[in-house]
């Protein structure tokens, strides 16, 4: 598999998914092409040893499982997260100022709100419609043209605004949206562009959650193509690695992508890590196809292992003292481990050592990330995970450059570097 085909497809999984529901419908696009079968949560399963299937929670969660052909002792897991940091509509979004029709806002976990300014925006995520058969559908829009800006006040108004300032995100970040819109119906404006999209027509808007989105396209930039820019590369990458690795594994082992939503938020939800989705999935797959019971299944998670994957702070050449002088990951460097003794990361020596292990099989350049002793510290769904399930966890992740901005980036060859991490995972034949 060539690294340019490889990007390439990363370029239209990230265009593709400007939400968590168009991420996982783009996921599971792929995996029905490549032969996966679709399981119902709500309906009995009927699985065989050497089975790929999966299934979806809420639309924005995904758990996909290449089960092994012989019996299930342990198993690969690889997560990630589909949400990302953003602007999200209120439920009665339309407001006015000045003669503009504008969008009420609000925030979607810890968002780099100044990026967000002169920005071209469009609108995305799920409406939920009632048809004149009565019947009450879910679908998604994704309005790709710039139909919103936040725009910056002129600084001849704000002589200070480069000495700094704090914004106000409920007075300051609304975007205008369509100018003599006192009068303007935002659900007719959404109608329209759900007939556009989907031949809905005579329907009925019950509600929505919808954000906004850059609609500069992802892109490969440098004189060498070294870096890929994107929004919300924190944390579709990990998504599209850990499936292309999944995809990609010769099929020998048990292997589980799994990618929560609601990460950025704490990960508390039905679908979230700190949910028992996960757990739920993997219960079910033991009582069919393991040693039955809670003896079985705690015989089974100990077994596995699970490489958490989420972006890296990676060195900034502008801000080199934002770092630990030994633990600096650089961009095209290879995939970073995360270490926290306070447990904000999963990490711990003998996970680290496997991961290390992995990369030394795959030959894959790796790297460590510790923050500074006087600075706080993010966390994952590694935690979580290993919280919830007791699996063996470490995090890793690519190192990337503005974390939680709406346009992020990363280094390009390591997509490929963390691609062939996991496919060594997903394939190794023991864990210990």
């Amino acid at each position: 598999m060539s690294r340019e085909a490889r990007l390439e497809r990363l370029l239209d999984f990230l265009h593709r998914s400007p939400t968590p529901w168009h991420a996982v419908a783009a996921m599971a696009e792929r995996l029905d092409a490549a032969g996966f079968r679709r399981l119902d949560e709500s309906q009995a399963w009927q699985l065989s040893a050497g089975e790929r299937v999966y299934v979806t929670r809420n639309d924005s969660s995904i758990v996909a499982l290449q089960l092994p052909h012989a019996g299930l002792e342990a198993l690969r897991m690889i997560g990630a997260h589909t949400d990302s940091p953003g602007l999200r509509l209120k439920p009665h979004a339309a407001q006015t100022a000045a003669g503009w029709l504008q969008l009420g806002i609000e925030l979607y976990g810890g968002v780099l709100l100044a990026p967000w300014y002169d920005r071209d925006l469009g609108l995305a995520g799920r409406v939920h419609v009632r048809h004149p058969d009565g019947r009450i559908e879910g679908v998604l829009l994704h309005v790709e043209r710039p139909v919103a800006i936040i725009p910056s006040l002129a600084i001849h108004l704000d002589r200070e605004v480069n000495a700094g300032r704090a914004i106000n995100a409920q007075t300051q970040m609304p975007p205008v949206f369509l100018q003599g819109g006192e009068k303007a119906d935002l659900q007719r404006l959404l109608l329209e562009w759900l007939g556009a999209q989907h031949g809905i027509a005579g329907a009925e808007i019950l509600d929505f959650e919808l954000a906004l989105h850059d609609v500069q396209p992802p892109a490969l930039v440098g004189v060498e193509r070294e870096l890929v820019a994107s929004a919300r590369l924190d944390n579709l990458l990990s998504c599209f690695i850990g499936l292309e690795a999944l995809l990609e594994s010769d099929g020998s082992q048990g292997v589980v992508l799994v990618a929560n939503d609601h990460e950025e938020v704490g990960s508390a939800s039905a679908c979230g890590a700190q949910g028992p989705f996960l757990g739920d999935v993997l219960r079910r797959v033991n009582a069919q196809l393991g040693e039955p019971g809670d003896e079985g299944f705690i015989r089974l998670i100990q077994a596995s292992r699970m490489i958490s994957c989420d972006n890296a702070h990676a060195l900034h050449p502008n801000f080199i003292d934002k770092h630990d002088a030994a633990h600096g990951p650089v961009l095209n460097g290879g995939p970073v481990i995360k270490v926290n003794a306070n447990q904000r990361y999963a990490t711990n020596s003998a996970t680290s050592a496997l991961f290390r292990d992995v990369c030394r099989e795959a030959e894959v350049p790796v790297q460590t990330f510790v923050t500074r002793a006087d600075m706080g510290c993010g966390s994952t769904i590694g935690p979580i995970t290993a919280t919830e399930l007791g699996v063996p966890t470490l995090d890793v992740g690519v190192p990337q450059w503005a974390m939680h901005s709406i346009r992020e980036t990363a280094g390009s060859q390591d997509v490929e570097h963390l691609t062939r991490a996991l496919i060594a995972f997903a394939n190794r034949p023991r864990l210990v």
